[in-house]
């Protein structure tokens, strides 16, 4: 009895090991959401995507492509200016991001994005990204890093006339945005489950897997999904 107990721990220890490798190299993910209820499927992408082979990505699914812009208050993405050619020349819908650094200036951080990202009207809104992965400490107050970013979300919706996407991770949204911003579309992450706000708001897209294969990119990519069944609730 003993060594069928001990083959079967084994057993199950290896059938875990690989379901989590298979889970670290992208080939089966947490989240499969459902397509006739989320049809409108997107990617965003930085220059950790290296360059991409846009042709080949057209034979894929997706419908909107949001692009990093800028970090900081003087970062620009390398890959930004051909990413945003590509991908209008391809016909997506395209949109770009703003990683928000919470120990900068709001002001100059909306400077840095203006002065990267053209005013076209068919541009999807923009989009400011907070979360503390990868971000800076901050030696200032909660009351002060909201004022910088409702600072930041006025200049940049002021100057596109499109009301500013906040996309944010459970822990950011939990610590800083529970019935804040309610007035600005929310685009979360979760790659675990279906999402579900801490104060119940809607969301407009949910980031439901990181590691994801495409045709036309060599690196992982980030699926994402429309909340809605046509591309103009984004506009």
């Amino acid at each position: 009895m003993k060594k069928f107990v001990i083959i079967g721990i084994i057993s199950v220890a290896v059938i875990g090991i690989c379901y989590a490798y298979l889970i670290f190299v992208g080939q089966l993910r947490f989240n499969y959401p459902d397509k006739d209820e989320f049809p409108i499927v997107g990617i965003d992408i930085s220059h950790h995507q290296g360059k991409m082979n846009w042709a080949a990505l057209r034979t894929e699914d997706i419908s909107f492509v949001i692009i990093k812009a800028t970090e900081g208050v003087d970062y620009k993405d390398p890959r930004f200016n051909t990413n945003w050619t590509m991908s209008k020349q391809q016909g997506y819908k395209t949109g770009a991001y703003h990683f928000y650094r919470i120990c900068k200036n709001g002001k100059e951080q909306a400077a840095n994005f203006i002065a990267t990202v053209p005013n076209e009207d068919n541009n999807l809104p923009p989009t400011i990204d907070l979360e503390f992965g990868g971000n800076c400490k901050t030696d200032k107050s909660k009351a002060q890093i909201l004022e910088e970013v409702n600072e930041f979300l006025q200049i940049l919706e002021s100057h596109y006339n499109k009301k500013p996407i906040i996309y944010v991770t459970h822990e950011f949204y939990d610590d800083y945005l529970v019935d804040e911003f309610t007035e600005y579309p929310i685009w979360i992450r979760d790659i675990f489950k279906r999402p579900v706000l801490r104060d119940k708001r809607d969301w407009l897209i949910w980031q439901f897997a990181n590691r994801a294969h495409l045709n036309g990119i060599d690196m992982y990519v980030d699926l994402n999904v429309l909340n809605g069944k046509s591309i103009d609730v984004l506009q």
